[in-house]
C-alpha cells in the first residue's frame, strides 16, 4: 500500500484526509511539523506529501529544499491553503509545489485524486 504524509495540525480535518486514502488503497501519516516531516522522510521516504500551508511557523521554500535533499527520488508535493490568501497560493507554486489549490478544491478533489497524488512516480 503506498503511503505520504501530511504536514498538518488539524487532527479532525486529517482524519477526512485519511479516511480518503484508505478508500482509494493509500495510507498517509499526519506530522504535525516541517522538522517531523523531514524526519520521516528520511525515514521512510513517501510517493506523495501534502502540506496545510497554514502549518504554524512554515517556511515552505526552505522545507521544500531540505526535503528534496532529503529525499532524491523527490515526492509529489500538494499544498492547500485559504481562498482568501492569493499570495500564499501563489508563494507556494513559486516555491515548486506539484499542486496548489485552495482548501475548497482540495476537499473537493480528494476523493478522486487522493489515489494520483499518494502514488508512486511511473
Amino acid at each position: 500500500m503506498s503511503h505520504g504524509l501530511m504536514l498538518c495540525d488539524d487532527l479532525i480535518f486529517f482524519s477526512r484526509v485519511s479516511a480518503a486514502a484508505r478508500a482509494a488503497g493509500r495510507s498517509v501519516r499526519m506530522v504535525r511539523t516541517a522538522a517531523d516531516l523531514l524526519a520521516a522522510v528520511r525515514t521512510s521516504p513517501p510517493p506523495g506529501v501534502i502540506i496545510d500551508l497554514h502549518n504554524p511557523g512554515l517556511d515552505l521554500p526552505a522545507l521544500l529544499a531540505k526535503l528534496h535533499d532529503a529525499c532524491p527520488s523527490r515526492p509529489r508535493v500538494i499544498a492547500y491553503g485559504s481562498h482568501v490568501e492569493a499570495d500564499v497560493l501563489r508563494a507556494a507554486r513559486e516555491a515548486g509545489c506539484d499542486r496548489v489549490m485552495p482548501r475548497s478544491q482540495f476537499v473537493s478533489e480528494l476523493e478522486s485524486h487522493i489515489r494520483e497524488w499518494l502514488a508512486e512516480s511511473a
